[in-house]
């Protein structure tokens, strides 16, 4: 089963509550992108925001740390009710292993992103090791970007990565209770264009911001991709 999860950057933030509760009726994850302006040039939002959807998300919280030194924030967000965090390699580097231990032991799901200049390969040492990875379609740090296209060959290559060592999980309902497997995740210009051939090179988990939360029928537009994976 492969996962759709709403990216809350996009979301209507004078009416957050409302998209929570479409999140909650229609897609499978909230997918919260955390931006410190450092890392990435733009400031998303904090724990103040994370908080209050934690207080009605009836589904996993999935938390994307664009931000340096990460492993300063790993167990605040574990204490505001993250599911999955994934970390950038770009930002961890040397720490990458020590910073997925910490999450791990904080009983969240650790993942390892990377931007679209990183070789996939980059994260091959840490098949075995981490819960997941994300291949960012679009450069961290802002919404709306266009799809980059050799991101298909990215999930390709990691998902085999995954799959020789043995690591990949078909069962996501079991994955977050158990350790079980490896997950592949895909942020940036995901839509229901390319939902089915991102599926097909491997990705476990799409998120979508901008095609879901600017559609004219979120819902459809949430239909749509599944009825393309």
């Amino acid at each position: 089963m492969t996962l759709i999860a709403p990216s809350m950057l996009s979301a209507d933030f004078l009416h957050l509550e409302k998209d929570a509760e479409f999140v909650n009726a229609e897609a499978d994850l909230f997918h919260l992108d955390i931006m410190d302006g450092s890392f990435v040039p733009n400031i998303s939002y904090g724990f103040p925001v994370v908080e209050a959807l934690a207080r009605i998300a009836r589904k996993p919280m999935d938390a994307h740390l664009m931000i340096v030194s990460p492993e300063k924030y790993v167990r605040r967000f574990a204490e505001a009710g993250v599911r999955m965090l994934s970390i950038h390699y770009e930002a961890a580097g040397g720490r990458t292993g020590e910073i997925i231990d910490l999450i791990r032991s904080c009983g969240m799901k650790a993942g390892v992103a990377v931007n679209p200049d990183i070789p996939a390969e980059k994260l091959f040492p840490y098949v075995g090791k981490a819960d997941f990875f994300l291949i960012m379609s679009v450069f961290a740090g802002f919404g709306g970007q266009k799809f980059m296209e050799n991101s298909y060959e990215r999930i390709a290559s990691l998902r085999e990565a995954v799959d020789k060592e043995g690591r990949h999980c078909d069962d996501t309902e079991r994955w977050f209770t158990e350790d079980c497997g490896c997950l592949v995740e895909v942020d940036g210009g995901v839509s229901p264009a390319n939902a089915g051939r991102l599926a097909r090179a491997g990705a476990d988990i799409l998120v979508a911001g901008s095609s879901v939360f600017r559609a004219e029928d979120p819902a459809a537009a949430v239909r749509a991709m599944r009825s393309a994976i």
